[in-house]
C-alpha cells in the first residue's frame, strides 16, 4: 500500500506559467497608481476645489481597492484530481459517511418541485455509496407544501434511482433528463414525475395541501400538525420527519435508498433566528443526532449535481495522506449555472468572484466558502485545529435507528428556539453570524482560525444553479451581498485589522474582496461629476498635450486589459462575456452598490431593520424568453433603473454638449478625457437607450422610470450650471 500511495497521486497542482511575467506587471502597475495619487496630490494642493477633493477620494478608493485586487494574481493556481486512484488510499467500505444540507425558506420564492429536483439529483448522481449518504432538507418556511413536495419525491426515489443506475443516465435531475431526453424508456418515468410535479403545482397554487391531493392516511396524519391554530411560517414547533431510511427503506430493485430527513426548526416570533446561518446549523445539529457523517456537502435548493465524481474529488484532498490530518477545512467547488445566455448579459456567472480569484486565494492556502457546492469536514466547525482532534476521516459513530424514538427526542432537542442560547454556537462553532453574507463570513472566519481550503474546479461543472433571469432580480442579489460584506467591514473581524497578521498577501485579497461595495462611491463620482464640469469647460484631467495624460491612459487601458486577460483566460470566457461583465461592473456602482451603502447606513443608526430577502426563484417565461435571446429586462419600477437612467440621460447630454463646444472653442484636447468618460458610460447604457425609447414589449423602461430620470437628469444640469 506504501508503495501504492506514493505513486499514485490524488491531486497535482499546477502554477500559471505566467507568474513572474505578473508579479512584474504588478509592480509597475503599482508604481504608475503611486504616481497617479502624486499628481493628484499636487493638483489638489495647487487648487482644492470641491470637484478636486471629491476625484482625489475616488482615486484614493480605486487605487486601494486596485492595489489590494493584485493579491488574486500574485500565485494563481490550478488544481487536477484523480478520483479513480481513490481506491488505493481507501477501500470502497471505508469511504466516509456524507451528509447532504438543503436549504429553502418560501415555497412561492423557491418552488417545491425545484427543490425536490436538487434532492433527487444529489440522491442520484453521485457515483459513491447510497446508503452512506444522507440528504437534509431544512424548510425555514415551515410550509406543509415543502412537506407534501418530499413525501412525495420519496415515492418517486423509488423508481428514478434504479431508473438511472440501470439506463446508466448521466444527467439525472428529472426536470433537466426530462427536458432534454426521449425515448421508449423514458415514457413512463417521465409521466410518472409528470404526475408528481402536477401534484406538488396544485397544492402550491391552492396555497394548502387539499383531501384530493393526498393518498393515505400517513401523509394525511404527517400533515395535520400545520393546520393546528397557531402555526404560521414565523411562529411554530419543530417537524422532524424520516422520509427515507437506507436501513430499511429500499427502491423497487431492492436496493437502499439514501437517507432523506425533512427538518423544519422551532421559530418564536420576536427570537432572531439567524436566517440561513441559523438553519444550517440546526441541520448540522439534528445530522449529528441521526448519521454524524465526517462529511457535509451544503447546497443551495435551486443547484443540481452535474458530476456523479464530485464527493470522490473532494475526498482526493479530503483524505490525501498529506492533508487529511492537517488543517484542511473544506473543498470549494465553483458556482456555476444552467441556461446562461451565450453572452451572459447580466454577468450572472461573476467569474472573477467564482472562478478567477479563488485560483489566486487557493494559491495563497485558503479560499472563499460560497454558499453552494462545498464540501466540509465536520470537525472543522468546533473549533480552531489546535482544539479539535486531528484524527483522519473515516467512518463516523452512528446512534442507532434514525426513526426512533431515542434520536427523534435528541434532534428535537437541538432544534428548539431557544437551543443556542448561552452556547457558542454561531460565534464560535457552526456556521457564523452576523453578516447577510453567512457563507463568505464563515468561510474567513475558518481561514482566520487557522484551518485551511481548497478550489477545486474540474472542467465538468459539479454543480449547476438557478440565476436571475431579470436585470432587477440579478441587481436586488448583489445588494443583500453588498450589505452583508459592509457588516463584515464594520465587524471586529475586517481582514484590514484582523486577517493580515496571519497572511499578509491573503489579508489584502479577502481586504478586497470585502470592501468591494465602497466601489459605489468613485463610480458614482466618476458618472457624474467629470460630467457636470463639462458645462464650463472645466478640465479636471491632464490634456493631450501633458505628459501626465499617459500615465492616466496607461493605467486605465492596462486595468482593462488585465482583467480581459484573466476573464478570457478561463475555460468559455468569451470577449462578449467579458463586455457584458464590464458593463454589469459599471451598472452595480451606479445602483446596487450606492443603494446597499445607503441602506447600510440607515441601520447603523436604527432608521432600517436587518432583512434577509430570500431570492425569487420562481420563473417568468416571458423574461426567459427576452434572457435567452440575449435582450436586457427593465421591466419594474424600481429605483435601481431610476438611478441607472439618471446616469444614461446625464451623460449622452453632456457627450454631445462636451464635444460640440470643445471643438467649437478649440477646448477638446483640454477636455478629451471627460468627454471620453462620457463616450463609456453611453456605449455601455446603449441598452438603456433602447429600452428607453424603441422597445415596446414587458421588458422596456417602464415610462415613470424614464420620467423620474429626466427630472433628476435636468435637475443637475442645472445645479452643474451654477455649481461646477
Amino acid at each position: 500500500m506504501g508503495s501504492l500511495q506514493a505513486t499514485k497521486s490524488l491531486h497535482t497542482i499546477q502554477p500559471n506559467p505566467y507568474t513572474t511575467l505578473i508579479r512584474a506587471h504588478i509592480l509597475v502597475y503599482t508604481c504608475a497608481i503611486a504616481a497617479l495619487l502624486f499628481h493628484r496630490t499636487r493638483s489638489l494642493l495647487n487648487s482644492p476645489t470641491f470637484l478636486s477633493i471629491a476625484l482625489f477620494i475616488a482615486d484614493l478608493i480605486f487605487a486601494f481597492l486596485s492595489v489590494t485586487a493584485q493579491a488574486f494574481r500574485w500565485r494563481p493556481i490550478r488544481r487536477t484530481t484523480y478520483p479513480e486512484n481513490l481506491a488505493y488510499i481507501v477501500p470502497e467500505e471505508e469511504l466516509p459517511l456524507l451528509d447532504v444540507f438543503l436549504c429553502t425558506a418560501d415555497p412561492y420564492k423557491e418552488p417545491p418541485i425545484s427543490v425536490v429536483n436538487t434532492a433527487l439529483s444529489v440522491m442520484t448522481v453521485f457515483d459513491y455509496p447510497m446508503e452512506k449518504m444522507s440528504v437534509y432538507v431544512s424548510d425555514d418556511g415551515g410550509s406543509e407544501l415543502t412537506l407534501f413536495a418530499f413525501m412525495e419525491a420519496a415515492r418517486f426515489a423509488c423508481h428514478w434511482l434504479p431508473f438511472c443506475r440501470e439506463n446508466k443516465i448521466q444527467e439525472r435531475c428529472p426536470e433537466v433528463y426530462f427536458g432534454s431526453m426521449g425515448g421508449d424508456k423514458s415514457k413512463e418515468m417521465k409521466m410518472m414525475y409528470e404526475e408528481m410535479r402536477e401534484k406538488i403545482e396544485k397544492a402550491v397554487m391552492r396555497g394548502r395541501v387539499t383531501d384530493d391531493l393526498i393518498d393515505d392516511e400517513y401523509e394525511r396524519t404527517t400533515l395535520e400538525k400545520y393546520l393546528t391554530t397557531g402555526f404560521t411560517r414565523l411562529d411554530h414547533p419543530a417537524v422532524i420527519k424520516v422520509l427515507l431510511e437506507s436501513n430499511e427503506d429500499v427502491d423497487i430493485r431492492g436496493h437502499p435508498l439514501p437517507n432523506l430527513v425533512y427538518i423544519s426548526r422551532e421559530k418564536k416570533r420576536g427570537v432572531d433566528h439567524h436566517f440561513k446561518a441559523g438553519a444550517l446549523n440546526v441541520l448540522m445539529r439534528v445530522s449529528a443526532a441521526m448519521t454524524n457523517a465526517p462529511v457535509l456537502l451544503t447546497l443551495d435548493c435551486d443547484t443540481t449535481c452535474n458530476d456523479p465524481q464530485a464527493p470522490r474529488r473532494a475526498l482526493c484532498h479530503l483524505l490525501d495522506p498529506d492533508e487529511a490530518s492537517t488543517r484542511l477545512a473544506f473543498v470549494q467547488f465553483p458556482q456555476r449555472f444552467h441556461g446562461i445566455d451565450k453572452n451572459d448579459i447580466y454577468s450572472n456567472e461573476v467569474r472573477s468572484i467564482f472562478r478567477i480569484n479563488p485560483m489566486g486565494l487557493d494559491g495563497l492556502g485558503c479560499t472563499n466558502y460560497v454558499g453552494t457546492g462545498c464540501f466540509f469536514c465536520r470537525r472543522a466547525f468546533h473549533g480552531p485545529p489546535s482544539s479539535v482532534r486531528m484524527n483522519t476521516i473515516g467512518c463516523s459513530e452512528r446512534y442507532g435507528k434514525m426513526s426512533s424514538e431515542t434520536i427523534l427526542r435528541m434532534a428535537h432537542d437541538v432544534v428548539s428556539y431557544d437551543y443556542e442560547h448561552g452556547t457558542k454556537w454561531g460565534l464560535e462553532m457552526g456556521f457564523r453570524y452576523g453578516s447577510l453574507v453567512e457563507d463568505m463570513y464563515t468561510g474567513y472566519r475558518l481561514n482566520c482560525e487557522g484551518w485551511e481550503s481548497v478550489f477545486c474546479d474540474p472542467d465538468k461543472p459539479a454543480f449547476l444553479g438557478e440565476m436571475p433571469p431579470s436585470l432587477n432580480g440579478a441587481l436586488s442579489m448583489h445588494k443583500r451581498c453588498v450589505i452583508g460584506l459592509l457588516q463584515v467591514v464594520f465587524s471586529k473581524h475586517n481582514p484590514l485589522i484582523y486577517f493580515i497578521r496571519r497572511n499578509l498577501i491573503a489579508g489584502f485579497a479577502f481586504t478586497h474582496f470585502v470592501f468591494i461595495p465602497i466601489l459605489g462611491i468613485p463610480i458614482m463620482a466618476y458618472a457624474f461629476l467629470p460630467q457636470l464640469a463639462l458645462l464650463n469647460q472645466t478640465t479636471l484631467f491632464p490634456t493631450l498635450s501633458d505628459p501626465w495624460f499617459y500615465l492616466y491612459t496607461y493605467i486605465f487601458l492596462m486595468a482593462y486589459v488585465q482583467d480581459m486577460v484573466m476573464f478570457v483566460s478561463v475555460k468559455d470566457g468569451t470577449l462578449m462575456k467579458w463586455w457584458n461583465d464590464q458593463r454589469m461592473w459599471m451598472i452595480k456602482g451606479v445602483t446596487c452598490y450606492p443603494i446597499a451603502l445607503l441602506e447600510f447606513s440607515l441601520q447603523k443608526i436604527g432608521v432600517m431593520a436587518s432583512a434577509f430577502l430570500v431570492t425569487n426563484k420562481s420563473i417568468d417565461d416571458a423574461q426567459s424568453t427576452r434572457y435567452r435571446k440575449g435582450v436586457f429586462d427593465f421591466g419594474v419600477c424600481s429605483s435601481f433603473f431610476v438611478l441607472l437612467a439618471t446616469v444614461a440621460i446625464l451623460n449622452l447630454v453632456m457627450l454631445v454638449v462636451g464635444a460640440v463646444r470643445g471643438l467649437m472653442e478649440g477646448k477638446f484636447g483640454e477636455v478629451f478625457v471627460q468627454v471620453f468618460l462620457c463616450g463609456c458610460v453611453v456605449v455601455n447604457c446603449l441598452p438603456v437607450y433602447e429600452a428607453m425609447v424603441l422597445r415596446k414589449d414587458g421588458g422596456r423602461l417602464p415610462g415613470k422610470v424614464t420620467v423620474m430620470a429626466l427630472f433628476l437628469a435636468l435637475s443637475l444640469l442645472v445645479v452643474g450650471c451654477f455649481y461646477f
